[in-house]
């Protein structure tokens, strides 16, 4: 699932969303208190989103190089036994295949390595991701100590009131956090899977991301039309 761009705040001509909301473009607005930090929120939202997808897409291309190397590894495992079990004769064209086979292992540890720094940084966007909850579960703690459970009477923006924002996050959240450990599972095992149906299953996984649904993106979209950052 890709995310498109968009801009943030809509007050900055020429803005595009690929580019980070900064305290400095978000003075635009002149709202405070509870509103200001669910449009920061919603904002960094946006943001972390938009980080996750890059690394989304560069984790593809290296778990599309781990497959390559393995099936190229398995064919050359198969030449070398029918080699080895062909004749005498063919003891170099053996020893030949082994030294590819030695060398297809280093590179294979060197995209393993790649892969798993692509997912440390995506385990980082998911920590910012927590915070981002605790912040706003925070808000909300805060508007029931002021207006009691249900609330204040007005909402901050359109439509919402904090708990809409606060059940946005949390579904967000849960989205990135069970797909973050379904990267974690693909790294374990795809460079241990031989066979290539199973190897584009793993690859298909990353590429569509099934625990980010459409439903993500149009709960961000809800969340930065609500904040202001997308005009209605």
């Amino acid at each position: 699932m890709m995310f498109m761009s968009i801009c943030l705040p809509s007050c900055l001509p020429g803005q595009s969303g690929d580019i980070p909301v900064t305290p400095a473009n978000r003075k635009c607005s002149a709202v405070t208190g509870s509103a200001r930090k669910i449009k920061d929120n919603a904002a960094d939202w946006h943001n972390l989103m938009l980080r996750w997808e890059k690394l989304n897409d560069e984790g593809f291309k290296v778990a599309g190089n781990i497959v390559d190397i393995r099936l190229t590894r398995s064919q050359s495992d198969q030449l070398l036994l029918v080699d080895e079990s062909s004749s005498a004769s063919s003891a170099s064209s053996a020893s030949s295949a082994l030294l590819q086979q030695t060398g297809g292992a280093t590179e294979l540890q060197d995209e393993c390595c790649k892969l798993q720094d692509i997912i440390d940084k995506m385990a980082i966007v998911v920590t910012k991701m927590e915070r981002l909850m605790t912040s706003q579960q925070g808000v909300q703690d805060l508007e029931e100590f002021q207006f009691g459970l249900e609330g204040r009477k007005l909402p901050l923006f359109h439509s919402w009131n904090t708990k809409d924002f606060n059940e946005s996050s949390r579904v967000l959240l849960d989205s990135f956090s069970q797909e973050l450990k379904l990267k974690q599972t693909i790294l374990q095992e795809l460079a241990h899977t031989a066979t290539s149906d199973l190897c584009m299953v793993y690859l298909s996984c990353w590429l569509h991301q099934p625990f980010i649904p459409p439903q993500a993106r149009l709960t961000l979209e809800a969340l930065l039309l609500e904040t202001g950052h997308r005009p209605l």
